[in-house]
């Protein structure tokens, strides 16, 4: 079946737009085609800086004919709606109609119309302009004499020629005829801007691609991310080194380049004083080049790893030393940086209140940076104050919840080995330091180096471990795979710090909206549920938010009236329990990815227990799944589920709680059925031996006790008529029944569980 390339032909295309554009081509193309009828066997989309190609296979010559019935009105109907029908009918007179009957309806008209598929060649000359006109750039420009009347085409930048051919194989492919905006449809690429600027005459993808090749341009952006790889590899290697890998780098790499060479340069060693994440970031950002470090010790290498667009004819020996001009110019600029920030600033005197209120010392470089945050009022959110006024919330929160973790903090692998004293101590030296590097001009330059640096300062200055470790890791983890602290120090000052985040805007009602979340709050929690999980922190979260939530609602609202502001703090409580219910919906969504089942959550947390203790829920629906992946388990969730139908069922006749009381033990004795007496015997055992086991948080116990019922509970749905004809033993079973349901509440509401 034939096959269409389309190539669209301009200057460059920005690489961090590349993958979205070429995704959209295709994705733009494909459905248009599939709205016609015409369905394909495959579509692959591609980019280069100067091209975006599509190659859609198994297409048919025309789209499949189409015969529609379209009814209309009665015979003998008003003119206006015979008129009406058959203008939209596009027939001419009613001789061009049929008459169908019906017995009930009468006789009305019916029109056959039979439409011809399209040609494939003129539904893509219609597609291609109007996705061309309308294509979905982030930015886009115009250019030309046209552009001063704002008519011409829009476009990322000046587009200068379209390839469009379709044909099957064993035929010549004809050039699909269409124009847009002066630019006409044809079979002509070109080659790489300096080796192969010429035309090149293209017939079908499969001579495409090699033709491109040869005029050095690779297509694929994937083989080009290869290329670079495996050739950056191999000169690290033969020289001793190894190859700092990134991959966002190594894609923005691959979308600058059509014929990948890599070179490698060099810098003084004296710029390796410098702290090696400053070097990696500063050629990074600059340059867009790789940096290297030494196989056998691990420390960054004064080399660094460029990507050329050409082959040059001195081997590039000139590129490279332009590019260590450049790197020499900012690896310069960030040493200056980095003997500034160790140095003292130059108003000291005017940041003794600042440091005193803070508890700083102002002989050391990064306290004074502290300081100097504070006396300039740095805002953090016009509705919740400084950087400094913030400072202060999370070293009270970090307080308290140093407190809580304390007791924990030699479970695992969370210890902190020194004494109770130096634990708080450290923790509220860490809280006064944790924002210290923003004002560094290290960070002014590189914000991603924020907490980096803060920590590499903070042991400059002889900081303590936990204390500079605790700098950087509040901000982490960063997302679902990044590290997380296990030090006492980071994860009390990085859980004040995230939860100072989240209650702060919750308070002024600025959560997350839909695929909104410009403050990151879903991170936030997630960081916060991985901390208490991943160390094993037994936290009630609604009780660390009690007290923060009511005063960030009064500070956002410091002109508020006594009683608006009585009315705003009555609100906390609403507030805190939306916050809990955004985190179980995180815990939900971090449990889903790791493989276990939401409604598992839904069960836990629906049975009321624990319900703000995150560790304690997770061991809760771990424990559960472990049951009902057994047979057991999965035996008494369907007696559940049958006593909990039977019971819904009855309860509409006999009103809620009807079956609510005890058991009339007499009653089981004297209908003398061993299957009921049975199920009675052991639910009055498993109930308390399951909510006793939940007390000592022993849940693998209390599905044990649980498991206990099993046979009962077959034997009683097999052999016992719960809606006997004896009012007395229907309403005695029902209770048995809801005894059931009510043991098995112990450990999880049952009716949460799917299946």
């Amino acid at each position: 079946m034939p096959d269409l390339l389309l190539e669209l032909f301009s200057e460059e295309i920005p690489a961090r737009m590349q993958r979205k554009a070429a995704e959209d081509l295709k994705k733009l193309v494909t459905d248009a085609l599939v709205e016609r009828g015409l369905v394909y066997e495959g579509a692959k989309a591609f980019a280069t800086p100067r091209r975006l190609a599509l190659h859609i296979a198994g297409l048919p010559v025309r789209g499949r004919d189409v015969r529609e019935e379209r009814k209309g009105p009665r015979v003998g109907a008003p003119e206006a709606a015979i008129q009406g029908f058959l203008k939209a009918a596009g027939l001419t007179s009613l001789d061009q109609a049929t008459i169908i009957s019906d017995p009930k309806k009468g006789d009305s008209y019916v029109a056959i119309i039979e439409k011809p598929g399209q040609e494939t060649v003129a539904a893509i000359a219609e597609i291609v302009p109007a996705v061309i006109r309308s294509f979905p750039w982030p930015k886009s420009m115009r250019w030309g004499a046209a552009s001063a009347a704002g008519a011409s085409l829009r476009w990322v930048r000046p587009l200068h020629s379209i390839l469009c051919t379709f044909g099957a194989e064993t035929e010549e492919p004809e050039v699909v005829p269409f124009e847009v905006d002066g630019i006409v449809s044809g079979n002509i690429t070109y080659g790489h801007r300096f080796h192969a600027p010429g035309a090149i005459t293209v017939k079908r993808f499969d001579d495409y691609v090699p033709s491109l090749e040869k005029a050095k341009v690779v297509l694929d952006a994937d083989r080009r991310k290869e290329i670079i790889l495996n050739d950056a590899r191999t000169l690290a290697f033969a020289q001793g080194l190894e190859l700092v890998e990134d991959e966002g780098l190594l894609e923005e790499v691959a979308g600058l380049v059509e014929w990948p060479v890599v070179l490698m340069g060099a810098f003084e060693e004296r710029f390796l004083e410098i702290p090696g994440e400053a070097i990696r970031a500063t050629i990074r950002a600059n340059q867009k080049c790789f940096v290297l470090r030494d196989a056998a010790t691990g420390a960054l290498a004064n080399r660094f790893l460029l990507t050329a667009n050409l082959v040059a004819s001195d081997g590039g020996k000139v590129i490279t030393a332009g590019n260590e001009r450049v790197v020499r110019a900012r690896l310069s600029d960030a040493a200056y940086f980095f003997a500034t920030d160790k140095g003292d600033l130059p108003d000291l005197d005017t940041l003794k209140e600042s440091a005193e209120k803070l508890g700083l010392d102002l002989a050391k470089p990064l306290d004074q940076r502290m300081a100097k945050l504070d006396k300039l009022g740095v805002v953090f959110h016009a509705k919740l104050g400084t950087q400094g006024e913030r400072v202060q919330r999370i070293a009270a929160l970090a307080r308290v919840i140093g407190e809580l973790i304390e007791p924990q903090k030699r479970v695992g692998e969370m210890h902190f080995g020194g004494s109770s004293a130096e634990y708080h101590n450290q923790i509220a030296r860490a809280v006064r330091l944790i924002k210290a590097d923003l004002p560094t001009e290290m960070v002014g330059e590189f914000p991603e180096l924020q907490g980096l640096m803060g920590r590499k300062y903070a042991g400059l200055q002889g900081e303590k471990p936990s204390v500079a470790a605790a700098i950087e890791e509040h901000y982490k983890p960063l997302g679902p795979s990044d590290h997380v602290p296990t030090d006492p120090v980071s994860i009390a000052v990085a859980l004040a710090d995230k939860l100072d985040t989240l209650v702060g805007f919750w308070a002024i009602e600025e959560k997350p909206t839909g695929s909104k979340d410009p403050y990151a709050l879903r991170r936030a929690a997630l960081g916060v549920i991985r901390l208490v999980v991943e160390n094993g922190v037994r936290l009630q979260i609604s009780r660390l938010l009690n007290m923060p939530m009511k005063e960030m609602i009064a500070a956002a609202n410091p002109y508020a009236d006594d009683d608006r502001l009585i009315e705003l703090l009555s609100a906390s409580e609403a507030k805190i329990a939306d916050l809990l219910s955004f985190f179980h919906d995180r815990l939900k969504v971090m449990l889903r990815d790791q493989g276990a089942r939401h409604d598992l959550v839904d069960a836990v947390l629906g049975e009321g227990g624990g319900s703000d203790d995150l560790l304690l829920i997770t061991h809760r629906v771990a424990a559960l799944a472990r049951f009902l992946e057994t047979q057991d388990g999965k035996s008494l969730l369907a007696g559940y589920k049958r006593a909990a139908n039977i019971l819904k069922a009855e309860e509409k006749k006999d009103g809620e709680g009807a079956f609510d009381g005890a058991v009339d033990y007499l009653l089981i004795e004297q209908a003398g059925l061993i299957e009921e007496k049975a199920l009675a015997v052991g639910l009055h055992k498993a109930t308390p031996a399951a909510s006793a086991a939940v007390a000592k948080e022993d849940y693998e116990g209390a599905m044990a006790a649980l498991a206990e019922l099993r046979p009962a509970v077959d034997a009683f749905f097999d052999q016992v008529t719960v809606n006997d004809p004896d009012p007395a033993l229907r309403i005695n079973r029902l209770k048995l029944l809801n005894q059931l349901r009510e043991a098995t509440r112990a450990v999880a509401d049952f009716g949460r569980i799917a299946g």
